[in-house]
């Protein structure tokens, strides 16, 4: 019983730490979910005058640097409410490993490096995503709500992101997002600059897994939430769910199909 009493505090106190992570990961989610839902809203209010919002100004209208700049910002916080909760399984587990060796003397790194570097990773992504926004833009091929316009491009988009999910490089990112404790065995680096290092490279794997399943935003809608939801729901599934890989096995039959009814339709009315 005298054992299990001083073991009480450190008990206490793991289960604090491990409570504040969650609720670091979870408030950052959440930000980022209030930010899309308020930005949602204001389209739906004034669908025609977008000019003054990130990234939704009219079809026609041609962007600014500013405008590139402010849907960049969009992109990242989009991924922060998509991607960050997938994460959270090693997110956790780092924090467990740096509070053991704080506990022992060793050297400890703060857990918000690696989600620091994990969150760049998809930082430099929506640098990409904006680009290819903009130039759907500029070839009006965007709608305002930010969704092509082109049954063509949107069928080659669920095909390409149904034939990627069966491919050797996604597998390969997956099992490492998968695995947690692999990862950390295996990419282990010290110190402040080794955490954001491996905060980069597990969002690198994060990225060669969900890149393509990103784009499909351009399908649906960008700022279209329930879709949003549905992909960073699948994400989460295929990276934690224990039939994860069937999961995404499924996606991929789907996705295909989906991209070759779209082109079918295409065909049949002409082309774009």
């Amino acid at each position: 019983m005298s054992a299990r009493r001083e073991g009480d505090p450190i008990a206490a106190l793991v289960g604090r730490d491990r409570a504040l992570v969650w609720a670091g990961v979870a408030g950052l989610a959440l930000v980022a979910w209030l930010y899309l839902v308020r930005l949602s809203r204001g389209m739906a209010i004034a669908p025609e005058g977008m000019a003054g919002m990130p990234g939704m100004s009219p079809v026609l209208v041609p962007w600014t640097l500013a405008d590139y700049g402010a849907t960049v910002a969009m992109w990242a916080i989009m991924m922060v409410a998509m991607m960050l909760p997938s994460a959270a399984p090693l997110v956790l587990l780092f924090a467990a490993v740096n509070r053991k060796r704080r506990e022992e003397g060793g050297l400890a790194v703060s857990t918000g490096v690696f989600v620091l570097g994990y969150l760049g990773a998809w930082g430099a992504f929506s640098v990409g995503a904006a680009l290819a926004q903009w130039g759907l833009h500029t070839a009006a091929l965007l709608s305002p709500f930010m969704a092509t316009t082109s049954p063509i491009v949107a069928g080659a988009l669920l095909i390409a992101a149904g034939v990627y999910q069966l491919t050797p490089l996604k597998a390969a990112c997956l099992a490492k997002c998968r695995s947690p404790l692999g990862f950390l065995l295996t990419e282990w680096r010290e110190g402040a600059a080794g955490a954001l290092r491996m905060g980069l490279r597990h969002g690198a794997y994060c990225l060669g897994c969900c890149w393509l399943l990103m784009g499909l935003l351009f399908v649906t809608g960008v700022m279209n939430l329930v879709w949003v939801a549905v992909i960073a729901l699948f994400v989460l599934l295929e990276k934690v769910a224990p039939g994860g890989v069937v999961v995404g096995r499924a996606g991929s039959v789907a996705l295909i199909l989906g991209g070759i009814v779209l082109l079918g339709r295409a065909a049949g009315m002409g082309g774009m």
